[in-house]
């Protein structure tokens, strides 16, 4: 492995006879493509990536850093065209994982399905040892031992509507998880084609909440479900405050997904797969347009993502240190995130393999990485 550059001061403890090293965070990011998971470590200023990936030949969908421990635990949803997809777990930071003895992530036999890939890893905000999973075929499933064993969440997979969900583009991926941190019971999913799904009792009852939320691309374009929402994100200051990227559309909900507004005026195109929210400032979130459903390309062949410091009243163009020359990435739905360092960092991959991080909220970037194979999630976390 290569190491961390070290930049700061060190303080010899005496009496413990160790080194700590003061003033400075370490920052972990792991970038999940289709050829497997590349880790990132930054301490300091610099950044040193791992010398080979984890996962040779596995598509990486999903990637958690779980924080909520004495010791941040790492999932990775991998998929091996040979053996299957599976979540492994690491407690040493990514350098050595653990696969399960039985499947993590399996459906039942009397459900008829079989498990195509894991789209999510959600660490529960308000239950320590609860990682939720995104699946395809569309489920929920949840673990209550930190992502090593997940039973079905039936009502959801039961539900009314479910014989009427129809695959997106990308295929039908349970693919966003939200919990609130002021109560465990409530839960939002989004599918891609059948649109938002809450509980607000711990997953026994379901319903859609979409209204607001188009779908230009059926003859009703205002249903109760069977919108394609590419990726839903909550603000950091009002956990009612939910931000939703569509196929067609961004917008802006006030009360937790009952109702949805139209925030997408500014943007130079409201089509889109990623949503990201600032992880402390309120009324924050970044988006990366696309030109078009057709025309899957940064918007105006631009690098450019844009930034709402007013709950989607405005938004701003953040281009400082990226490509200024006609420009092709396009950024997949969990490839852009952001870290819990203060000020925040922001991170995105593209289909070019390239890997760009901000240190300032956004305002300026650097390029990371280059020429890896397509990237489908990037997670980033304050790890030391």
């Amino acid at each position: 492995m290569v190491g961390c550059t070290l930049t700061g001061v060190l303080i010899e403890d005496v009496e413990d006879d160790v080194t700590e090293v003061i003033g400075m965070t370490e920052v972990l990011l792991a970038v999940g493509t289709r050829k497997g998971l590349f880790i990132g470590r930054r301490r300091g200023g610099s950044w040193e990536f791992d010398e080979s990936p984890y996962f040779k030949a596995q598509a990486v969908y999903s990637v958690a850093i779980d924080t909520r421990g004495q010791s941040p635990r790492l999932l990775a949803g991998g998929d091996s065209a040979h053996w299957g997809p599976s979540v492994f777990h690491s407690d040493d930071l990514g350098r050595t994982w653990t696969e399960p003895a039985r499947p993590a992530v399996k459906f039942p036999p009397d459900t008829g399905a079989s498990l195509e890939r894991v789209w999510q890893l959600h660490p529960a905000a308000a239950e320590p040892d609860v990682v939720y999973a995104g699946t395809e075929p569309a489920a929920l499933y949840r673990s209550e031992d930190r992502g090593e064993s997940f039973e079905l969440v039936r009502p959801l997979w039961e539900h009314p509507t479910r014989s009427k969900w129809v695959p997106g583009g990308g295929g039908e991926g349970l693919h966003t998880v939200l919990t609130d941190a002021r109560d465990p019971r409530a839960v939002t999913v989004a599918v891609s084609t059948a649109g938002v799904f809450r509980t607000l009792d711990g997953g026994a009852s379901w319903e859609p909440a979409n209204r607001g939320v188009s779908a230009v691309f059926l003859p009703d374009p205002d249903p109760e479900f069977g919108q394609c929402v590419h990726k839903v994100a909550r603000d950091a200051a009002d956990p009612d405050r939910l931000y939703l990227q569509n196929h067609w559309g961004v917008y802006r909900s006030d009360d937790a997904g009952t109702r949805w507004t139209d925030i997408g005026e500014g943007l130079p195109s409201t089509f889109g797969f990623a949503m990201v929210t600032h992880p402390h400032r309120g009324d924050t979130a970044y988006v990366f347009p696309i030109n078009a459903d057709a025309d899957r390309v940064p918007a105006d062949r631009r690098c450019r993502v844009y930034r709402t410091g007013d709950a989607g009243r405005s938004w701003e163009p953040l281009s400082a240190g990226l490509p200024q020359e006609d420009h092709y990435g396009t950024v997949l739905r969990d490839a852009m995130c952001s870290d819990d360092a203060d000020p925040a960092g922001v991170y995105f991959g593209n289909r070019n393999g390239e890997v760009y991080a901000s240190a300032n909220d956004g305002d300026s970037w650097e390029q990371l990485a280059a020429h890896l194979p397509d990237v489908l999630c990037v997670r980033a976390a304050v790890v030391g």
